[in-house]
């Protein structure tokens, strides 16, 4: 039978990692879409960043002091106890399965850095450039983009829209850049196509003087 120390332990490690979860699941359900071929879903968890500092510092304490209560000298009383000698603890409480459960927290905290691996890099559009009078610039202001994967995930939105260049889009703006070919797609398909298949909100849209 598992002690209440043991108990306790495995409470601290499974908290852990399901605020290391919910820290990153707004930029892990984009690529979720991306892979599951599931459309809208994309900004199922944007509410959630807001919290994310809060949950990736509460992962971080959390898990540090389950390896504090791990690694922490035992008073010699307990160290000489004849009742522990035969008693070996379980997988889930081994510093083995705390590392795995770190890497795995360290992992998921670290998916914004790198969730723009699992999206298609260039538009299906690009290597046919659209002629000069139909080439066209505009700006998309999107609501509800809160990381890299949010921006990746409308890249791709706007990327596989046939008639589409390029598009980039940043968060930290609300903005979404895009080059198209005016006499194959219009803006307000690719405000639909964003809405479509990310689940975010093209609150307004409007060319960009070129010049």
């Amino acid at each position: 039978m598992d002690s209440p120390k043991e108990g306790t332990s495995t409470s601290f490690v499974g908290a852990g990692i399901l605020a290391a979860l919910a820290a990153s699941l707004c930029c892990i359900t984009p690529v979720l879409a991306l892979l599951g071929g599931i459309s809208g879903i994309a900004a199922t968890f944007s509410w959630l960043e807001p919290f994310r500092p809060y949950l990736v510092g509460a992962s971080v304490l959390v898990l540090g002091f389950a390896w504090y209560q791990k690694l922490k000298p035992q008073p010699a009383g307990q160290m000489d106890c004849a009742c522990d000698e035969d008693e070996k603890p379980s997988f889930l409480q081994s510093k083995a399965f705390l590392g795995i459960v770190t890497a795995i927290a360290a992992v998921l905290l670290a998916f914004p850095y790198y969730s723009g691996a699992f999206f298609p890099k260039e538009s299906p559009s690009t290597a046919l450039a659209a002629p000069a009078a139909t080439a066209t610039r505009a700006n998309l202001y999107i609501a509800g983009m809160t990381c890299s994967g949010c921006e990746h995930s409308v890249n791709n939105a706007l990327r596989q829209t046939p008639g589409v260049v390029e598009a980039n889009s940043s968060y930290s703006t609300g903005i979404a850049q895009v080059t198209y070919d005016k006499s194959k797609v219009d803006l307000s398909r690719l405000a639909q196509n964003v809405a479509t298949e990310t689940g975010y909100k093209v609150t307004k849209f409007e060319e960009v003087n070129q010049k």
